[in-house]
């Protein structure tokens, strides 16, 4: 029999509004829960970040974090020291370490060190003594057994059971080891790279945090972003992340990591992971979620909600009895905490100025040289901090600001350290095979360098830098370990295509201006910038004319100040052409006296902030590796450090008369130039 169309939607209607109904009253039911879950639950209420320790310069680098009662300890991986904060003040409890990372208490109230420095881990005891539990001082290597015996390669992070079980991140060797009974065995990894499975077969690359998970452990697995999973038996799977290097919130494999460094678990199970800049969690939601709960901004320091907070690569973790969590804030030096009130210090513009190192200071923290050798044969400057890379069209900004110094050398040539330093973060080298591949020390960065090997590719015979290979023997990565040292002077690797060093001065998130920072043998510059010419515009962009020159122009309105300049310094060919250090402008009377002093409104003292590109340049504005280097600079805005703002000359506030507009540029070493333009405002 056959039915008919309309018998069968008969039929079928009370079916669908059947199950239209269910769903709704699953959906009710799940909002329900949710608000309880997020009203009424056990999810913590954390909602400020305060500064705990570190305004006053105490720390080099925080990075590990563990709580003993209501003392803190932090390790230093720059001084090599571990410091006890009782009350919040930081005290020194011991020294003497190699780059201490990640810490924990056992139960015994021992303190277990992983010391990449000296590729060990150590343990600390209540009266400070310090011994060796695994490892072989200053010896890098793999070896499982006798624990007197065995070896580690820069071990980073660290986890103690309640058995007394010691798991440890062996970083560059990507395995998991444990301490137990005396002996030090693999749990699971080996060759780096990515994948989950049992013990050996799994793989993880640069693994860099530990911890508890019920019977389980929880993995940092920095370099492959994601947070891994180890079973009791080896067993390897992937909780989080989806391998793509982003912070993405989500579900547990759509979400994406940065670098994920320390993991951390709280009383009711919710898990924090430090990554990058940014706090992420899992838990306190009624479905497993990846969210970034605070950090979601640019690199940067700054106390307040959770929502407002800012910091510079984050490091340990650590939760305390109230439930507040206290964070390494490797970056800017300071111990920061997550807690429920803002009870704690926030720290204020005053403390994070005095927190950086300026011009001056930095200056004398190495001998001079030049990345070459000879280190005192002057080379040419091929850029400058602030100058404008790429394009900005009329309507759409493409353009970003560069970061250090370029110092022009020749294609193969040797590219060394200019002062001694040693690694800190655990990915300190990246970009491996590009243009921009780089190494980033703690207050210098280098780029465009093959890292660690010569001009064919060679790697140099240095076991600091630890080379990848592929199946066919194909280099595929480099990687230089936490706490290995260089000596001002000594190799980084061979300038690529781009012929010259990118040198970066200051501590990553607060460069500073390498010509101030950094002293250069024999560099020279007696010439003052060229300023081309001083282009006025109206509020709207509208060009207003300024020739011919001996014609007084008449303005009205809010007035945009354009100068477009270069500077040269001695030594340069004539078709190279810097930024400016600053630009400015002052206002003079008709008979030359001025109405204020000079305005510096765009200064390059240090890196600005990434949004300031188009307060800093106008339309037109150009440089880059071809085309014509072009710098506008809109003289009536201001930019400087992480300020900028929009501005204008307001002529009508001024006085009807007769005036001259001086328009400046200066470089660093103190020479100047300027161009007028007469005008007159009227009524």
């Amino acid at each position: 029999m056959t039915t008919h169309p309309r018998q069968h939607r008969r039929r079928t209607t009370p079916i669908l509004w059947f199950v239209a109904a269910v769903i709704i009253l699953a959906l009710a039911a799940g909002g329900t829960w949710w608000f309880f879950w997020r009203t009424n639950g056990e999810r913590p209420a954390l909602q400020y970040v305060s500064t705990l320790a570190g305004i006053h310069r105490e720390f080099g680098e925080p990075f590990g974090v563990a709580v003993n009662g209501s003392d803190i300890y932090v390790s230093d991986g720059d001084a090599g020291k571990i410091w006890v904060l009782h009350n919040g003040s930081p005290t020194i409890f011991a020294e003497g370490f190699g780059t201490p990372s990640a810490i924990a208490f056992n139960k015994n109230g021992d303190l277990i060190v992983a010391d990449s420095g000296s590729h060990t881990i150590k343990l600390l005891n209540a009266k400070g003594e310090v011994s060796v539990l695994a490892g072989i001082v200053g010896k890098a290597g793999f070896a499982d057994g006798n624990a007197a015996n065995s070896l580690f390669d820069a071990p980073i992070g660290i986890a103690v059971g309640e058995d007394g079980k010691v798991f440890v991140a062996d970083t560059y060797n990507d395995r998991i080891r444990v301490i137990a009974n005396g002996q030090v065995t693999t749990l699971a990894g080996g060759l780096p790279g990515f994948s989950d499975g049992a013990g050996k077969d799994a793989r993880f690359h640069t693994p860099s945090g530990v911890a508890i998970w019920r019977d389980k452990l929880l993995v940092a697995d920095a370099g492959n972003c994601r947070l891994r999973v180890v079973e009791p038996d080896g067993l390897v799977w992937t909780l989080a992340g989806d391998g793509t290097d982003d912070r993405k919130d989500g579900s547990l494999a759509s979400a994406s990591f940065v670098q994920p460094t320390a993991v951390a678990l709280d009383a009711n199970g919710t898990i924090y992971i430090s990554d990058g800049n940014s706090i992420r969690a899992i838990g306190g939601e009624p479905f497993p979620l990846v969210r970034t709960i605070s950090g979601k901004y640019r690199t940067g320091l700054r106390d307040g909600t959770l929502s407002h907070a800012k910091f510079n690569r984050l490091s340990g973790l650590a939760i305390t009895a109230d439930g507040s969590l206290i964070v390494a804030d490797s970056e800017n030096r300071l111990i920061r905490a997550f807690t429920p009130n803002a009870s704690g210090h926030q720290i204020t513009p005053d403390e994070i100025t005095a927190l950086r190192e300026n011009a001056a200071e930095f200056r004398t923290m190495q001998p001079p040289r030049w990345p070459y050798d000879p280190p005192d044969a002057m080379r040419d400057v091929a850029g400058t901090l602030g100058e404008i890379r790429g394009e900005i069209p009329e309507q759409k900004v493409t353009a970003r600001f560069h970061n250090g110094l370029d110092i022009a050398g020749s294609y193969g040539e040797t590219a060394r350290f200019v002062r001694t330093e040693k690694v800190l973060r655990p990915i300190a080298a990246e970009n491996f095979g590009t243009l921009r591949e780089f190494i980033r020390m703690p207050t210098m960065g280098y780029i465009h360098i093959r890292l660690g090997r010569d001009v064919s590719g060679v790697p140099f015979n240095d076991a600091r830098f630890h080379f990848e290979k592929d199946a066919m023997g194909k280099l595929t990565s480099v990687r230089v370990p936490r706490g290995a040292v260089f000596k001002a002077g000594e190799a980084i690797g061979t300038l690529n295509q781009m012929n010259h060093v990118h040198l970066i001065a200051g501590r990553s998130g607060t460069e500073i201006n390498a010509l101030d920072a950094l002293i250069f043998p024999g560099i020279a510059d007696t010439r003052p910038p060229t300023i081309e010419n001083v282009t006025l515009f109206d509020e709207n962009w509208q060009q207003l004319e300024t020739t011919p020159a001996a014609q007084r122009i008449k303005l009205s309105g809010k007035i945009r100040i354009v100068i477009r300049a270069f500077d040269q310094m001695d030594g340069n060919s004539e078709r190279r052409r810097l930024g400016v250090y600053k630009v400015g402008y002052q206002i003079l009377n008709g008979d030359a006296t001025p109405v204020s002093d000079i305005k510096w409104t765009i200064v390059f003292d240090r890196m600005p902030s990434v949004d300031a590109v188009r307060f800093a340049y106008g339309p037109g504005s150009h440089s880059g590796a071809t085309g014509e280097t072009i710098f506008n600079y809109i003289a009536t805005n201001e930019v400087e450090g992480e300020t900028f703002r929009e501005g204008f000359l307001d002529v009508p506030a001024m006085n009807a008369a007769a005036y001259t507009l001086r328009a400046y540029a200066a470089d660093e070493f103190g020479n100047t130039a300027y161009k007028d333009i007469s005008f007159e405002v009227t009524r």
